[in-house]
């Protein structure tokens, strides 16, 4: 019978199993848990911080202390200034440098409505930035939010080199996520799907960007960064962020408009690298979210230029988000699975709630060291598929098996001791309460005189002495693994190896003897001091211990039912108890019991019993001690 409602139970669990992968997956590929995914992925950024050292890229910020240089001129009139940076940034051999604004008038074309055309302002305003710009060392920002993007003004695009449009301008469009959050690059700015025909479509200013700085052709149909290859259909991609907000290097654009700012060791130090500059004074509001602006107390923006230096960063080093294989998420499912089956179909609720709570920790933990090492491992449905296995076996356990144990819980906490209890509800080898044949211990403990005493004490006083016994007894029995079968009278039998089988229960059910023995020594005190006016016959017992085979089971009628043992070993334990008076001993043991006990016990006189009913004599020998 216990075979068959474990093997129901293992065929429930295999279908429940089954079911919950299924739902797990469904969930997943449905995108219904891409919320906590996406959280999770977050919480990994912000909890690693910086990740990688940026070594390709570098910005120069236009912050309130470089505007206050030239209080009085508006950012339009600005370009003379950035000429001077970027003739600054060639003489210290920047590799390349990209300009976040989005310069959509010239200040030519303000004093040619202010001055007139024909003015010296017109034709000279602007040359230094212009001849920057022919020398095809600088990347200018536009937008491309619509079918036709939106350029620089026509005085500089005209001196870009060959009039390369797409080469020398890209589109500095972020695009966010549903939750205005930046954490994705693209290779094609959102209004370039919309594009038909000749219109111009410009390349994402940081792609554009890296690509100039690997030396590969912007018209190129595939471009190839680290292991990844990219063209204008690869859509977005989780973008591998180096670190927070002031992560890249960074200085401040009035170091480049100092005088012999050349010779200045931090201004050098650009050489090689791709700058990029942008604003970063109070009020500009290219500021964005990211994935380490969720703070729990404060919210961190990112500016734009620092965006986009990441973003080249990432392409340039090689570094991409890459999702874990299909195979892979399947195996850690059924890992997961298959651990929480193990544990549930045998733990209690409470230290499965435990294993839950560690596996779902587990979990999240494997996911954010996978993340460090920038494989997106989805968690969020694993746990959810963890948490629905959980609630399913312990329903499962509760409606069925844990019927069965609650009812071996009850009628088995009458007879052995809590622990041992727990450890035959926790063990596989739930007793066969139809009763099985077993070899066991057997030991029966009667006291002496009982008769006499007894009449020379009040009722109450009688039941006063046995319960003060009957209780130290059986807290003796029960610390040895026994269990106490029943009281007959002023009686006691137990049994030891049933129904938790212990492979020494012959040994122990010889300590629990010795300890009735010392037991009944202090019983024996408190009997002469209780009732020293009796002239009661000083308090002892006899006890017998026998190890044999006995049928071990529910016996009874059917409305009243006790677990208990029968057969010749138990009449034989009883015989060798009545055997002690006559030996004048407390304890004797079967020689079969001696033998199973093992080494070490010290033995005393012997005599054969013949037993009515049992063709061979046994032999009872007195138990004096045990060596351990």
């Amino acid at each position: 019978m216990p075979d068959l409602r474990h093997k129901r139970q293992r065929l429930w669990m295999a279908g429940l199993c089954l079911l919950i992968a299924l739902l797990a997956e469904a969930l997943f590929r449905a995108g219904w848990v891409q919320v906590l995914e996406t959280a999770y992925s977050d919480l990994s950024f912000r909890l690693s911080g910086k990740r990688a050292t940026v070594e390709h890229v570098a910005l120069v910020e236009l912050d309130d202390e470089s505007l206050a240089l030239h209080p009085d001129d508006p950012l339009v009139f600005w370009t003379p200034h950035f000429a001077r940076a970027l003739q600054v940034l060639r003489a210290v051999d920047a590799r390349l440098v990209g300009m976040d604004f989005l310069f959509s008038v010239s200040p030519e074309q303000w004093f040619a409505k202010v001055a007139g055309k024909g003015s010296q302002a017109t034709r000279s305003f602007d040359r230094s930035f212009r001849q920057e710009l022919a020398t095809g060392r600088v990347v200018l920002g536009g937008m491309q939010t619509g079918a036709e993007p939106i350029l620089p003004t026509a005085d500089y695009l005209a001196v870009l080199p060959g009039f390369d449009i797409p080469r020398h301008v890209g589109a500095t469009d972020l695009v966010t996520d549903g939750d205005g959050t930046l954490r994705h690059m693209t290779a094609q700015p959102p209004g370039a799907a919309a594009a038909t025909g000749d219109s111009l479509r410009l390349l994402p200013f940081s792609l554009l960007l890296a690509l100039h700085g690997s030396q590969q052709a912007v018209d190129a149909a595939a471009w190839r960064f680290g292991e990844r290859t990219l063209t204008r259909s690869s859509g977005r991609w989780p973008l591998a962020w180096s670190g927070p907000p002031d992560t890249v290097p960074r200085i401040a654009m009035r170091r480049l408009l100092a005088a012999d700012a050349e010779n200045d060791p931090e201004v050098r130090a650009l050489r090689g690298k791709i700058v990029i500059i942008g604003v970063a004074y109070g009020g500009s509001n290219d500021v964005h979210m990211t994935p380490y602006g969720h703070g729990l107390f404060q919210t961190r923006w990112m500016r734009g230029p620092e965006i986009q230096a990441q973003s080249v960063e990432a392409l340039l080093a090689g570094r991409f988000l890459d999702e874990a294989p299909a195979a892979g998420r399947w195996g850690l499912l059924a890992l997961t699975l298959l651990l929480g089956t193990l544990a549930w179909m045998r733990l209690s609720v409470g230290s499965g709630a435990l294993v839950l709570g560690g596996l779902l920790l587990s979990l999240a933990v494997a996911g954010h060291l996978l993340h460090l090492r920038l494989l997106l491992i989805p968690v969020a449905h694993l746990q959810l598929a963890s948490i629905a296995l959980f609630l399913a076996a312990y329903a499962l356990r509760f409606t069925t098996g844990e019927r069965e144990r609650e009812r071996v819980r009850r009628m088995f906490s009458r007879y052995v001791s809590g622990d041992v209890v727990k450890k035959l509800l926790d063990s596989d080898d739930i007793p066969v309460l139809g009763g099985e044949a077993l070899e066991i211990t057997v030991l029966f403990s009667d006291i002496r005189n009982f008769t006499t005493t007894s009449e020379r004490l009040r009722p109450e006083e009688v039941v006063e002495m046995l319960n003060r016994w009957l209780e130290r007894a059986c807290a003796v029995v029960q610390a040895e693994g026994g269990s106490v079968d029943k009281f007959i009278g002023d009686a006691i039998m137990a049994e030891f190896g049933a129904p938790l089988h212990y492979p020494d229960h012959a040994r122990r059910a010889l300590r629990a003897a010795l300890g009735l023995q010392a037991m009944a020594e202090e019983m024996r005190n408190w009997m002469a001091e209780r009732f020293a006016d009796r002239d009661l016959p000083p308090f002892s017992i006899g006890v017998g211990v026998h190890t044999g085979t006995a049928v071990v089971g529910n016996v009874g009628a059917p409305e009243r039912m006790e677990y208990t043992a029968i057969g010749d070993t138990v009449n034989l334990a009883s015989r060798l108890e009545g055997s002690s008076k006559t030996m004048h001993c407390t304890v004797v043991a079967s020689r079969s019991c001696v033998d199973r006990a093992g080494g070490g016990i010290r033995v005393g006189a012997g005599q054969t019993l013949t037993v009515k009913g049992r063709n061979e004599p046994a032999e009872a020998l007195a138990i004096l001690g045990i060596e351990d």
